[in-house]
């Protein structure tokens, strides 16, 4: 379609120099889609060149349009809203547009000019817990982000940073120490990151009531957080962890390779992966040489109890602690070293760090710290900072387990998908095995959608009942959209349909043709701008789009019943090559969508 549009352009300036005697380069000209209440396909704004012409915005139009109708054969009429100029495209120049459209794979790269060696980290998880709804929104993210990324040509490598050290993973291996009796997975009947969780829940539980014994014996609060014995036990642990303890190291060995049998298996339910893991018992010794670094160039300080700063005030920060008293290393140490050994790895040009909005302010202070170290990396580093997803009860809190599961989570969507599949009797013809991958298909297209067609930057309210639902501006209505797609395709074979070639000579096209061939050449400007933006908001509304653009396509004009074999074939083959973009747009956001149903 830019070809059609810079002929617009070029005639539109051409007009401009006849009718006016203005010279008004094409490339200042800006088109937009008309508006669907207007007739025509795209609108020139006239306002801003009242001064230049000395006319009135709807005379410019009038004229301009008058002039168009007549010189430029792609133009066969138009229409003037005050000042906007509405133009009518010829059919043939559809036609064209379309020809175009099918000479490239729909997954064809989108050149951008945007960064060509790209990092996404995403999901980094915890090794104290199983993974729960606000992981899935953050790893959903980061796959999808990745994939549009790399639809612009880009060499994306997506890593996942596992943080399996610190004070919470003590706090989960002392609660497992006290309460578990040596139990296994196998012995409790549960999967290794929920065997874990329970023990952090456990941990959490009896600290509170620790403290709150301490509270009613009159010590202050935040005194008795910091001398509760469990806490403190907990941290006796993180040193001796730290010191290479070969008891304590062998059980954070045992129950952190539980949670990544765990957290392996939900990856594999949800359809995400990565190219690289990073654990950051393998990355906090060369912060902490970062951290001393910074001391011997003089942009790290110690205060009198040894512990390391920075001053990030003239930043528009803070003072930033680097490294405790004792010696042990808090996240922003282990971040320094992760930072550059991805880019020793991948020598990136964009490195994007999927974590939440509630980290902000550490993003920052990682970047400026970066930055004071001199490092050529810094300016690289990108937060892509999205909103919490809230219950209707309020904020999820794992130390007080009110997550939603992410493993339980998603076995209700699929069954909501299943119980809603059945009830439309989709599965005629499906083997018990092909329905199975149908209704996970569904379930997790469901979810996924839901999760994805959010803005990233807003907070989001988590409604089970809209998660699951299968109808409206939902991932299964377009993958329903897509199964239709594709049994008209196969009827379309079944009956010699040659719809490979499509004719120049169509003279007529019904609007919600012209409008389906709009929407498909929208698709490269819809991945631009979600790479721009890093949103796969973009992309699942050009998805839920072109999926309802194409119902009114089937709903308004017939494909096998039309007489005509030219327009038949091209009815099929506009079917085809929706259909295409459909699984290209829907695979950027991670989502399957069926052959038949």
């Amino acid at each position: 379609m830019q070809q059609l549009e810079q002929t617009l352009k070029a005639a539109l300036s051409a007009a401009m120099q006849h009718v006016f005697g203005a010279d008004v380069p094409a490339q200042q000209l800006a088109l937009q889609p008309t508006r669907k209440d207007f007739a025509g396909s795209f609108t020139l704004v006239t306002f801003p060149f009242t001064k230049t012409l000395g006319k009135g915005p709807e005379q410019i139009g009038q004229a301009l349009g008058e002039w168009l109708v007549t010189n430029e054969p792609a133009v066969t009429g138009y229409n003037v809203v005050k000042g906007f100029l509405n133009l009518e495209v010829a059919v043939q120049e559809w036609v064209k547009v379309f020809q175009q459209l099918r000479q490239q794979p729909a997954d064809a790269p989108v050149a951008t000019g945007g960064p060509q060696e790209v990092v996404v980290e995403y999901s980094s998880p915890n090794t104290n817990k199983p993974l729960h709804l606000g992981h899935l929104r953050n790893n959903f993210l980061g796959y999808s982000v990745a994939e549009i990324l790399k639809a612009t040509g880009a060499t994306v490598s997506k890593v996942n940073l596992v943080n399996d050290r610190g004070i919470h993973i003590c706090k989960s291996m002392l609660g497992y120490q006290i309460f578990g009796h040596a139990e296994t997975p196998q012995e409790a009947g549960m999967k290794g990151d929920h065997l874990i969780g329970k023990y952090y829940v456990l941990f959490e539980k009896h600290y509170r009531e620790q403290v709150k014994q301490l509270e009613t014996d009159g010590v202050a609060a935040d005194v008795a957080k910091r001398q509760a014995p469990m806490m403190l036990a907990a941290q006796d642990m993180l040193r001796a962890w730290e010191a290479g303890d070969e008891e304590v190291v062998n059980l954070w060995k045992q129950m952190n390779g539980w949670v990544y049998e765990g957290h392996n298996a939900t990856y594999a339910a949800i359809g995400v992966d990565f190219d690289k893991f990073y654990y950051e018992s393998g990355t906090y010794l060369l912060g902490k040489e970062r951290v001393e670094e910074g001391l011997q160039k003089g942009v790290f300080f110690k205060k009198e109890d040894g512990s390391v700063w920075v001053d990030l005030k003239e930043e528009g920060l803070d003072e930033k602690l680097l490294l405790r008293a004792d010696g042990t290393s808090v996240y922003i140490t282990q971040d320094l070293g992760t930072a550059e050994l991805k880019y020793q790895d991948f020598h990136y040009d964009l490195s994007v760090y999927v974590i939440a909005d509630e980290q902000n302010y550490h993003m920052q202070v990682l970047k400026a710290v970066l930055k004071k170290l001199g490092k050529p990396y810094a300016d690289a580093i990108y937060h892509l900072s999205y909103g919490m997803v809230d219950l209707p009860t309020g904020k999820m809190k794992t130390r007080e387990g009110t997550v939603v599961d992410a493993d339980e989570l998603v076995s209700e969507v699929v069954e909501a998908a299943k119980a809603a599949t059945l009830e439309k009797g989709k599965t005629e013809g499906l083997s018990e095995e092909e329905a199975q991958q149908l209704y996970h298909m569904l379930g997790l297209g469901a979810l996924k959608y839901y999760l994805l067609k959010v803005d990233p930057k807003k907070r989001m309210l988590f409604n089970p009942e809209e998660s699951v639902s299968l109808e409206g501006h939902t991932g299964p209505f377009i993958q329903y959209s897509h199964a239709r797609i594709s049994s008209i395709i196969r009827k379309a074979v079944e009956r010699n349909i040659d719809f490979a070639l499509v004719s120049d000579s169509i003279s007529e096209l019904q609007p919600t043709e012209i409008e389906l061939v709009q929407e498909i050449a929208r698709y490269s400007g819809a991945i631009a701008e979600a790479a721009r933006i890093q949103s796969p908001a973009i992309i699942a509304q050009y998805a839920y789009d072109i999926a309802k653009a194409y119902n009114r396509f089937f709903t308004e004009v017939p494909i096998f019943p039309e007489p005509d074999e030219t327009k038949r074939a091209f009815r099929v083959a506009l079917s085809a090559q929706t259909g295409s973009v459909i699984k290209a747009s829907m695979g950027l956001l991670g989502i399957q969508v069926p052959e038949r149903m």
